[in-house]
């Protein structure tokens, strides 16, 4: 083939490749390519996928956490598929997705993922894992991208159950000796029972408790013996053993009996040598009183004085003042007569008291009369009988009031005994004894009732204006119209407008608020006045701002501050292009106000744009035409050039000299005016369009464009990933 012929091919290949489209990444997830990996990108280097949390021989039904990536940085774009051939995977990660059973990335937003994975149940045996993980470099083609595959295969975990071991024939007992019920104190406790395994481990870390009145003695764990100088006379003594192979622990075994630790007992009477004050004699074990003679010997065997007890009164003979009488053992007084026989067994003075009044006779005035024993006054009346044992003039008081009848006024009255002003009230009763004209005081307030006007009121006596309040509480006494002055004003309340408010006493509006505190006294509607303004805050819209005082739309903003003060929507206009802020989608800018489809772009700059990508999509349809008839210009001149060759064999050397150029120079200019038109085109200058718009899991809003770019939202502009 002519040279002329393969450059018309070559550029013919080079436009078609030039028009055909990129090959979309798959950035919503790919399944069936564990294994084969993502041969549609082409590798500048590779991808060597690595995963931990795999277990070396998994446990069936256990549940792993795994990660995975493929090595290197793990930020940037990426994605990958990952396939097991049995188990459940939960708790997917971050932008991982389950499909048809295997896991993929949801979005090519990072290049390391996680999921649990649940190993199945037991029997299944070897369980193999492909991974095939993609890094892209961003650039939205498939081109120098990096990608590679990996494998492992984790075995099921197998292992034989363990039988625990089994304890026997448990029993305590001393040297020599098989089981026992009781141990002297002074012997040494020993443990013995019987060690048995299925698999015939051999015995390790068996646990002993030893227990001493039901309760654990933790010294003597583990041990097979308890020394004597761990035990006392008295107790009970248990053990358990608990066997170990190892590995298991086997059931708790209790000994066959328990172990009583006891004394020696030499004259074999019941009772331990240690604890018998006796021990060679069988006849005694006790001696309470510590005074050598057994409590079965001793009368008193709780009384180291006394061991026997003649009369048997019950009173030792040592202590018993009359042995030999069993009615008497304590002469008290030392008279002679035994206590018991004795009425005063403490006075050696008496002896006998005929009357048991308590009294001997030899001392009582009435040794027969057990009501009395005295007579201080010599009256012939006893102490007993007598009211004034002491006075001889006095022996009755009938009412009790300490003032005998002879000498009381009120003999039968015990709250009177005096009436001095002799008015028939007696002193005590009488507010005036000293005055006959007087004897009550109701209210206590020094001033008889007969002259009190209020009898009944400790605070009055006088009422000067007889307005029936006393001087005392009247605040004008002399003026009967009034008596109350509650604020202290000087002004009665009864003409006081405000008989509580020492700053009021006029209301010339009426409106209840005194002409003192009233910013308008002559007006009833109004009576302050907070930002003095001049208006009254009933009719001030802003009462405490001296700046405003209507608010026509009732917005809450005052008209004078209001850029809308008819329109209640509406207060302020930032952009001054005569729509307030809340309407304005653009409150900032006033070449726009509009954003009809919500996309963050103003209408009038969206009309532009879209205006401008109308002229855009017209400029390239225009290129594409001109590129077809440069195409079909191209074919024709090949099929010339064909056609003139054939031709020029037929024609001798210098006829084909003188062609050639001219062939050259016909196919030459329609290629370079060709390559001229497309060169001018304004392709290159033109601003992309956007095709698509979303927000990813991240919360970040992306722009796919027409040129193959993608745009991301900072939050302030718009950039090229």
């Amino acid at each position: 083939m002519s040279p002329y012929l393969r450059s018309a091919f070559s550029l013919i290949i080079l436009m078609l490749l030039a028009a055909t489209p990129a090959i979309d990444a798959n950035s919503g997830g790919k399944t069936g390519s564990s294994s084969s990996g993502c041969s549609c990108h082409y590798s500048g280097a590779s991808v060597s996928p690595s995963m931990s949390g795999l277990p070396t021989a998994y446990t069936p039904s256990t549940t792993y956490s795994l990660t995975w990536n493929g090595g290197g940085t793990t930020s940037g774009q990426g994605g990958f598929n990952l396939d097991a051939s049995s188990g459940s995977w939960s708790n997917l990660g971050a932008r991982v997705q389950s499909s048809s059973g295997e896991l993929t990335h949801s979005s090519d937003l990072q290049r390391s993922w996680t999921a649990d994975w649940t190993a199945p149940a037991a029997g299944t045996g070897d369980v193999s894992f492909d991974l095939a993980v993609l890094y892209a470099d961003g650039n939205g083609q498939n081109s120098n991208d990096n990608w590679g595959t990996q494998s492992w295969t984790v075995p099921e975990s197998v292992s034989p159950p363990n039988t625990p071991p089994v304890a026997s024939d448990v029993f305590i007992s001393i040297t020599g000796e098989s089981a026992i019920l009781q141990a002297y104190y002074d012997e040494e406790l020993v443990a013995s029972y019987t060690y048995m395994d299925d698999e015939n481990d051999a015995e390790s870390g068996t646990l002993l408790r030893w227990s001493k009145d039901s309760s654990v003695v933790s010294q003597r764990n583990d041990f097979m013996n308890v020394p004597a100088s761990y035990t006392s006379i008295g107790d009970v003594w248990s053990l358990v053993v608990t066997p170990n192979d190892g590995m298991d622990l086997g059931s708790a075994v209790s000994a066959s009996t328990t172990v009583e630790i006891i004394d020696y007992d030499a004259d074999n009477d019941g009772y331990g040598d240690q604890s018998d004050a006796f021990p060679e004699d069988p006849n005694e074990h006790a001696d309470s009183d510590s005074d050598g003679v057994g409590d079965n010997a001793d009368a008193f065997p709780n009384d180291s004085t006394e061991t026997t007890d003649t009369d048997g009164d019950g009173t030792g003979d040592n202590g018993d003042a009359f042995p030999n009488d069993a009615t008497e053992s304590m002469d008290s007084d030392m008279d002679g007569v035994g206590d018991n026989a004795d009425a005063f067994p403490n006075d050696a003075l008496e002896t006998t008291d005929s009357d048991m009044d308590g009294v001997g006779d030899n001392a009582d005035v009435f040794p027969n009369d057990a009501n009395e024993t005295m007579d201080s006054d010599m009256d012939g009346v006893g102490n007993n009988a007598d009211a004034f044992p002491n006075d001889a003039s006095e022996t009755m008081d009938s009412d009790m009031d300490g003032v005998g009848d002879n000498a009381d006024v009120f003999p039968n009255d015990a709250t009177e005994t005096m009436d001095s002003d002799m008015d028939g009230v007696g002193n005590n009763g009488d507010a005036f004894p000293n005055d006959a004209s007087e004897t009550m005081d109701s209210d206590m307030d020094g001033v008889g009732d007969n002259a009190d006007v209020f009898p009944n009121d400790a605070n009055e006596t006088v009422d000067s204006d007889m307005d029936g309040v006393g001087d005392n509480g009247d605040a004008f006494p002399n003026n009967a119209l009034e008596s109350a002055d509650s604020d202290d004003d000087g002004v009665g309340d009864n003409a006081d407008a405000f008989p509580s408010d020492a700053n009021e006493t006029i209301d010339s509006d009426m409106d209840g608020v005194g002409d003192n505190g009233d910013a308008f006294p002559n007006d009833a509607t109004e009576s302050a006045d907070s930002d003095d303004d001049g208006v009254g805050d009933n009719a001030d819209a802003f009462p405490n701002d001296a700046a405003e005082t209507m608010d026509s739309d009732m917005d809450g903003v005052g008209d004078n501050s209001d850029a809308f003060p008819n329109d209640a929507a509406e207060t302020v206009d930032t952009d001054m292009d005569g729509v307030g802020d809340n309407a304005d989608a653009f409150p900032e800018d006033a070449s726009e106000t509009l954003d009809s489809d919500g996309d963050g772009v103003g209408d009038n700059a969206q009309l532009a744009a879209e205006t401008l990508a109308a002229e855009e999509e017209a400029a390239q349809k225009q290129m594409l035409t001109m590129v077809g008839i440069g195409l079909v210009v191209v074919i024709g001149i090949a099929g010339a050039v064909l056609f003139m060759r054939n031709r020029g064999e037929d024609a001798n050397d210098e006829l084909t000299k003188d062609y050639m150029p001219q062939t050259e120079q016909a196919l030459n200019l329609p290629i370079q005016q060709t390559q001229q038109q497309v060169v001018s085109q304004p392709v290159v200058a033109a601003e992309p369009t956007v095709v698509r718009q979303w927000t990813d899991e991240a919360g970040y809003t992306w722009r796919a464009m027409d040129d193959g770019s993608n745009y991301w939202w900072t939050g302030t502009e718009w950039k090229r990933s």
